[in-house]
This record gives C-alpha cells, sequence and structure tokens, in this order.
C-alpha cells in the first residue's frame, strides 16, 4: 500500500497522479501530490514505478498500511528499490531477460 510521498525529492510533477490505476492521489497546486485514498491502492507499484524522482514508497502490504517512516526507509535505502529490482529508470539494468515466466505458457494445453 502507498505509505510516503517524499517531500525532498518530490518535484510536484504528477505524474504518480496519473499512473494511478484507482485514483489514490490528489494533485496539489503548487505542491506534492496528496495520498488522499489510501485504501483503494492496490499495491501495484505503478506510482512508484513511474516516479522519476524515487520519492515514493509503496509497501508490499495490499491489505493494511504498515505505517513506514521515512526515516526507516533511507536507511534502508528503499528510495526506488522497485524501480531497481525491475531496472526501470537511468543507470538500471532491466531484469526482463531474468523473467522466465514465460515457460508457464508453454505448460498450458
Amino acid at each position: 500500500m502507498i505509505e510516503i510521498v517524499n517531500e525532498a525529492r518530490c518535484t510536484g510533477c504528477n505524474i504518480c497522479v496519473h499512473a494511478c490505476p484507482t485514483n489514490v492521489f490528489d494533485a496539489v497546486k503548487d505542491g506534492i501530490p496528496k495520498i488522499a485514498r489510501p485504501d483503494d491502492c492496490q499495491t501495484c507499484f505503478m506510482c512508484e514505478l513511474y516516479c522519476p524522482e524515487d520519492a515514493l514508497f509503496v509497501a508490499a502490504h495490499a491489505d493494511s498500511r504498515a505505517t513506514a517512516d521515512e526515516a526507516r526507509v533511507l536507511k534502508e535505502s528503499l528510495w526506488g528499490s522497485y524501480r531497481d529490482a525491475v531496472g526501470w529508470g537511468p543507470g538500471r539494468r532491466s531484469t526482463a531477460a531474468l523473467d522466465a515466466s514465460y515457460v508457464l505458457l508453454t505448460k498450458a494445453h
């Protein structure tokens, strides 16, 4: 579930507002987006994936808020960790070639 929009990193580009399929964010004029409807978050990571500044943290817990705090996210180097894992963004190596899930299609009849 979406937990944090980091004020220091966020540029207010509102890409997360537009990327979110469940309309969790509200754009704020001359400010950072507001997490307006956290219970609508499906933990799809689209906002975190598309954020060019790695300013968002989505906890992997889909059923309830994880109450993450920015100090822990910073200490554990979690900013941008999902984008790192999938290889999105400048200086990151794509991990698509490592995905072997296509093998499941060969098993289907």
